[in-house]
């Protein structure tokens, strides 16, 4: 399968803190890789360095075989290959759901508005927001906003998305109604990168699981060697911990 993102000896340090220690990984066309980890294992961090909201350390980004921190590399270009979504949705709160979904199509994409129509009502058939395009965010419940957000940046076309756990600023009755949307967008093909606390999906929808704990890529593997099988004891202290409080 050909890799799209390749993360090589990747640093990330914030003063005297090093978040991010040499970490090795890559993400495959079609695949679907969740991250996994206690809070400050450097989940989110990776996350934000892989689509340059935090500037790395050190290492190299790989994107389809070129490094993206290279100087001559445009950050805006490749930004726009990459759909994030985020803990908080940040949705613009003062436009609606459709223009929510074609703002960055028309301002950074430069599609006409007719074009960028098109496509945000694709999308947001997608994760059944379509009947809400005149709603402002204000108006929507948390998992609503959620799918607007997932409609926003898929209806920019890119080639990875990047969930920063979003399912965890969710009311519990509402997890269940991303959890859907992403496992179809996983079943679609989509290549996905996730970061999140939600271990059934995770087990159930994954190719591949990491495990990260203090700034390391502690294990790695398919879901079930990673549920059923873990190699390390920080692993299996890990699962056992966050297996026993769901």
């Amino acid at each position: 399968m050909k890799k799209i993102i390749e993360v090589q000896h990747l640093s990330k340090i914030f003063g005297e803190h090093e978040v991010l220690k040499d970490i090795d990984f890559s993400v495959s066309k079609g695949e679907v890789v969740c991250i996994i980890g206690s809070s400050g294992s450097g989940k989110s961090t990776l996350l934000r360095c892989i689509n340059l909201l935090e500037k790395p350390s050190g290492g190299q980004i790989l994107y389809n075989g070129e490094n993206i921190l290279d100087d001559k590399h445009d950050t805006r270009t490749y930004r726009t290959k990459l759909g994030m979504v985020f803990q908080q949705f940040n949705l613009f709160n003062n436009h609606d759901v459709l223009s929510n979904c074609m703002i960055g199509q028309v301002k950074v994409l430069k599609r006409s508005k007719a074009e960028a129509r098109e496509v945000a009502m694709k999308y947001l058939k997608v994760v059944g927001m379509e009947q809400f395009i005149n709603a402002k965010p204000r108006q929507l419940s948390g998992g609503q906003k959620q799918r607007v957000a997932i409609a926003r940046a898929l209806s920019m076309e890119p080639d990875v998305m990047l969930f920063d756990e979003p399912t965890s600023a969710l009311d519990p009755e509402m997890v269940g109604e991303v959890l859907k949307v992403m496992r179809e967008l996983a079943e679609s093909g989509l290549t996905m990168l996730v970061v999140t606390h939600e271990m059934g999906f995770a087990r159930e929808v994954a190719d591949r699981v990491v495990f990260m704990d203090k700034g390391v890529i502690a294990e790695e593997g398919t879901p079930e060697q990673i549920f059923n099988n873990p190699t390390q004891e920080r692993t299996r202290e890990f699962l056992k911990r966050t297996l026993q409080q769901n």
